[in-house]
């Protein structure tokens, strides 16, 4: 049998080649990169003088990498090697006379100005790609973020609601006395917690906005840390029972309701009493709080606890029961803004759904 150079088409970019050999159904291939820069290679296959032995070798212009990737299909074997500097080459071959088996590939020639757009473009495509990636990742852990603290807030205001209810039951009206030293550590655990709502809207996390949240945190946080928590002759009212009962009620749906958001989930019943239940439950709340605040004035004038100390010429102190009345009159108009902000939350939560059936 003849040994037979086939035809070898070229073509590059800035830091690839690729040859095309003109061989159909090839066996026995046998290709190489040599010490000296140069591309061996061997076939049994069909070319353009029939049925033969074909062997050609490139010595390139310049380095490239050994490892050479190729795949040989029913008409050609397409070889694929990376240039060891990405940059344009001015030939193929180290000596400047094309070889005469050799021609440009026309189906991938580019010129180095389009090739430099196409690399542009890779360029972005991979951009794009990274910052997708970034961005479901960031998303992940948005999702695992916000369902742990949904899911760790249900939990403790749940161990609450149950707690209370299984007291009133069984102890009945005496139970009011002593809810504070039997549920408020957990009480102080997710109320604590509950300053993320605060710090979610800032970083983005949520929708849900800045004043809204930070008004019912601060208000609760006065009610349980200021009123209950530094005064012990306010812990064993009943109003005390009342205050917890009316906050883990709420949360008791609330909470679930923003987990299942977080995993695409949503249960009917349960979005139906998270957007309905506060309608009555939010302003006994508030009115609890406000029983709270009212008792506690008289303490807080007896006891001088957290007094303002005024200048010389006017003498004595200024009660703290002076800024606690200004903050029942606040608290009134809290209810007012969070109310509103929750009655546009439920229309506009089921306009929306009416218009999805629509």
């Amino acid at each position: 049998m003849q040994l037979l150079t086939p035809h070898v088409y070229w073509a590059q970019r800035h830091g690839e080649i690729y040859l095309r050999v003109e061989l159909s159904d090839a066996k026995n291939l046998d290709i190489s990169l040599q010490e000296n820069n140069t591309l061996q290679f061997s076939a049994q296959g069909h070319g353009a003088k029939g049925e033969n032995e074909y062997r050609f070798s490139l010595e390139f212009l310049e380095p490239v990498k050994p490892e050479i990737c190729h795949k040989s299909t029913q008409r050609q074997v397409d070889i694929k090697i990376k240039k060891q500097q990405e940059r344009w080459w001015d030939r193929l071959t180290l000596q400047e006379k094309k070889p005469l088996f050799l021609a440009p590939d026309f189906d991938r020639w580019l010129d180095e100005s389009d090739a430099e757009m196409e690399l542009q473009a890779k360029v972005k495509v991979g951009t794009i790609l990274i910052i997708l990636s970034v961005s479901q990742a960031y998303l992940g852990l948005k999702k695992g973020y916000l369902f742990m603290y949904n899911l760790v807030q249900f939990l403790g205001f749940s161990w609450i609601f149950v707690n209370l209810t299984v007291r009133l039951f069984i102890l009945g009206q005496d139970s009011f006395y002593d809810t504070f030293h039997t549920t408020a550590d957990m009480m102080y655990f997710c109320q604590m917690m509950a300053v993320l709502e605060v710090v979610n809207p800032l970083l983005g996390l949520v929708k849900t906005g800045f004043f809204p949240a930070m008004i019912q945190v601060a208000g609760r946080n006065v009610i349980l840390f200021v009123i209950f928590g530094s005064l012990e002759e306010m812990q064993n009212r009943p109003v005390v029972f009342f205050v917890f009962y009316l906050w883990s009620t709420i949360e008791v749906f609330r909470y679930p309701f923003y987990m299942l958001a977080c995993i695409g989930t949503e249960w009917k019943l349960l979005t139906w009493i998270r957007y309905s239940i506060w309608i009555p439950l939010y302003p006994l709340g508030v009115l609890a709080e406000a029983v709270a605040v009212i008792q506690s004035l008289p303490i807080f004038d007896e006891t001088r606890r957290f007094s303002f100390p005024l200048p010389a010429v006017l003498g004595g102190s200024l009660s703290f029961s002076c800024p606690l009345q200004l903050y029942l009159v606040l608290m009134f108009l809290g209810l007012f803004i969070n109310f509103r902000h929750l009655y546009k939350q439920r229309m506009r939560r089921y306009r929306t759904k009416k218009r999805k059936v629509q």
